[in-house]
Order: C-alpha cells, then structure tokens, then sequence
C-alpha cells in the first residue's frame, strides 16, 4: 500500500505541477505574436457585448472580440448606441455595395478578402460598423497584413461565432426589424473571486503545514517510546526508512523540470478533446486517493478502532476497515464530477477533489532539506520562466498558458487546476491557480514549519519539542505576497 501511494504521489506531482499560476480563464484577447501591432492597427483584443433588439423588444446577447484595426468600442453601456441592423449584399463585402447605408450596422460573411477590405467597403457605403461572421463557432482574431499601408478605418469591426451569424441573420431575413447595441465594459481591476481564490491556495498550504508537523511530532513520540521500549526496533526502523513518505534530493529535483518539460509539451502537442478526457480520468484517480487519505485520516480521531483494525485485500495489501468504509464515498464522489465536470457548478467538486490531492501529496512528498528545496524552486523558476514566456519565441504564443486555458479543445481547460467563478466581471469566467504554484513553494514551507516544530536536543533520553524557530513564518509571508504578485 505504501509503494502504491509513493507511486500515486509521484505521478501526481509530475502531472499537477506543469501547469501556469493565476490566469483569468475564457478569453481570446491575450496578445500574440501572431496578431502583431502596426501604424493604424494597434487595437487591444476586447471582447464586445452584442445586445440585440427584434421588432423594439429586447432579444439574445452575443459575445464578439473587437478587430486591431478600427475606431474603439464604447465601454459604457449608457453611451452605446442602438442601431438597425442589415445584410452585406454581396454577402462578403469585398465589393462596393448594391446600396448606400444611413450609418446602419452590416452582418458581414467572413471570405474572400481580407478584413480590412471588409471594413473599408462597409465605411464607403456608409456602415457605423461591421460584425463579420465566422465560420467556425469559435471566435477569431482579425489583424491586419503586415504589408498593408492605408489602415485608417473609421468604423468599429466585430467578429461573432458562427451561430451567432446564422440567427442574427435568420432575423433580418424573415423580415424582421433586427437593432443591435455594441459595447466592451471593462473588467474589475480585482475580483472578490480572486479573494476567495487567495485564501483557498493559502488555508491548503496551511493545512498541510500543520498536519504535516502533527504527523512528525507523533511519530517522535512514538520513536521515544520505542527508544525506552524495544531498541532493536528502532535499528528495524532506521534500516528500512519511514513508510510512504517520498524525500526529493537533488537530483530527482532537476529530473522533475525535465521530466515536467516533456508532459507539457505531450500536453501541447496533443492536447484534444481526448486528451483531456484522459486527464479527467487521471484527475479522477489521484482525487480519490487524496480525498480517501484526508478523510481516514480526520474520521480515525472519532473511530480509532476502525482506523486500527485492518483486512488483506488482494492487490492492495493491509487496508483498514475505516479506509474500506470510506471508499465507496470518495470514488462515488469522483465519478460523478467526471459525469458532470462540463457544468457550470462543477468548480465546486473539482476543488474539493484538488484540495485533497494538494495536500496529501505534501503529505507525501517531502523537502529533507533547504538546499533540496533551493534546488527545487529554482528549476521550477527557470519552468516557468521559460515555458510562460520564452515558449513564445520558438512557439509564437505561450505553451503553458494554452495548455491551461485548453485552446485547442472544447473544453474549459484541463482539470488540474483550482478554480472560482468570477463574481463582479461582466464578462463571467473563472479565476484559476494551477497546481503546480501551491505544491511546488507549499513543500518549503511544509519542511519549514516541521522544523520549526521539531527540535531534536539531548535531553537525558528524549525528544524535545520547540516552536522558538520561526523560519516558515518570513516563507509563508513570501509565499502570501507572491500569490498577490502573481496575480498582478
């Protein structure tokens, strides 16, 4: 059982700890390589609210990203303007059109030209803006090329999903009087999501710190009572090591970044539909081993006897009757947020399910020593460094920051993550941490305050017990400032 867990613990930490820190999930409009800046085409991406009226009554909202190129959307939503809505004819706007317009919005199909002769064609016919459909459901960033000269477009330009087009213009063409509204509201400098977020990342490190120290401090009461008890076990004990417990050294360290390097790029490379399926699968099993350990371990202060008492069951070894009881649980638990992990309320047991894991595999995993743990974070700097930012120039956009928000999948991202909706954003979301950013620093500060509390000293036969060392506290104080930094 306890090779099981060391073998969980590993492969959970390389899996978990590849992922990016706090990023506000659901967007397209982080810049790019791709979508570079030009003279008269140096737009910010903003997602853009298309409100739409049908015959004067208030009708769907649809969510579009503004172009590069063209005047700025309104932010405000009392200041937008409501304006009648029409079909390009020809239908792509490549050509001058049939009919000059009175400052009306044009439903434009993307093709056949580029975006900015799009736009301006709709200005010269007298367009107030342009809302080009895509021919995908996702949305799609408009730029500019890079060898174009006259790019002073006076009108606003909206992409919209696919669906989005099929209905607005299904409106229009059963001869219905169509009106839309355009506006990007900003975002909130700092959400109370973000808050809650915070505290949860902190109360997981903080938790696992203690439980940690309460662990080492039983079991130096235990090592005293076998020093005065029975010697010959303790010389047992020191030769085959303290049972499932994993300590990194230093090389183990540098493979984990390199080893962590090849996950993340499997994960780009292939990352689909599938895969994160597989991923859900994955998250899954590592849940209910995290859930099942914290649970055994809180009931077994209330059923002691059960915690005590164990059975052999094949495969798994000696397993208490307090761990077979509370399986059931944890697995029904994990199985039905796989069934439902794509709905809107599915953070709830994807965090629980993360929480657990977290801290049971700093349970598991630890840090012996300072220079181990230096070691450790500082090849987890470089990671990051490199695979969020430097990626970009090999990659032309960052790996880590893909893989996490899942762009190439249907999906929210991949699930190991911690995650919050965002509460006062109007353009809704998450607020995400990976896991990596909790584990990876929560292993110092778990070493730190075990060794704050454990003070070995020569006293006649025992063991003394001290909290005058205060190193986790200045570590903890960092590592709450870095969590607010981060997000910055």
């Amino acid at each position: 059982m306890d090779l099981g867990r060391r073998w969980m613990a590993l492969r959970a930490l390389l899996v978990i700890s590849v992922l990016p820190g706090l990023v506000l999930g659901g967007d397209i409009v982080h810049e790019d390589d791709e979508a570079p800046k030009l003279p008269g085409c140096s737009n910010n991406f903003v997602l853009v609210k298309v409100q739409t009226w049908i015959n004067n009554k208030e009708d769907a909202e649809f969510v579009g990203v503004g172009a590069r190129f063209g005047t700025t959307i309104e932010s405000k939503e009392k200041h937008a303007n409501r304006t009648r809505l029409l079909l390009s004819d020809p239908p792509d706007c490549c050509r001058t059109l049939k009919k000059k317009l009175a400052g009306d919005v044009l439903l434009v199909q993307r093709g056949n030209c580029t975006f900015t002769t799009k736009a301006k064609v709709a200005e010269a016919a007298g367009a107030s803006a342009i809302l080009i459909v895509n021919n995908r459901k996702e949305l799609y960033k408009m730029v500019c090329d890079r060898n174009e000269t006259n790019l002073k477009i006076n009108i606003s330009a909206v992409m919209l999903p696919h669906d989005a087009g099929v209905s607005l213009e299904s409106s229009v063409r059963s001869g219905a009087s169509v009106a839309v509204q355009l506006y990007s509201p900003d975002r909130p400098l700092v959400d109370t999501a973000e808050v809650f977020l915070w505290l949860m990342a902190v109360g997981t490190i903080l938790c696992a710190s203690y439980w940690s120290a309460w662990s080492a401090r039983e079991a130096s009461i235990e090592y005293e009572k076998l020093i005065k008890d029975a010697p010959d076990e303790i010389l047992n004990m020191e030769a085959t090591g303290t049972g499932g417990v994993v300590d990194v050294n230093t090389t183990s360290a540098v493979l984990f970044v390199v080893l962590a390097s090849g996950f993340l790029i499997l994960l780009y490379k292939f990352m689909s539909h599938w895969f994160v399926e597989l991923l859900v699968v994955l998250f899954c099993i590592g849940g209910v081993e995290g859930l099942q350990t914290c649970l055994v371990a809180l009931l077994s202060r209330w059923f002691k006897r059960a915690g005590e008492s164990f059975i052999k069951v094949p495969f798994f070894g000696a397993v208490s009757y307090l761990t077979l009881a509370v399986s059931p649980f944890c697995i029904a638990f994990a199985a039905v947020w796989a069934v439902y992990h794509t709905l809107s309320y599915a953070w709830i047991g994807q965090d629980i399910l993360g929480i657990a894991l977290i801290i049971t595999v700093l349970q598991i995993v630890r840090v012996p020593n300072l220079k181990v743990g230096t070691v450790l974070l500082c090849c987890a700097f470089l990671y990051d460094i490199f695979w969020v930012f430097a990626s970009k120039r090999w990659f032309h956009e960052s790996v880590m920051i893909v893989v996490a928000r899942g762009d190439r999948t249907d999906e929210d991202g991949v699930p190991m993550l911690l995650k919050i909706p965002r509460m006062f954003d109007p353009w809704g979301g998450f607020s995400i941490i990976g896991f990596g950013d909790i584990i990876l620093p929560g292993l110092l500060i778990v070493f730190s305050l075990r060794s704050s509390y454990y003070v070995c000293c020569s006293e006649s036969n025992g063991w003394t017990w001290s909290a005058s060392s205060s190193l986790h506290r200045p570590l903890l104080a960092g590592h709450l400032l870095g969590f607010g930094a981060e997000k910055r």
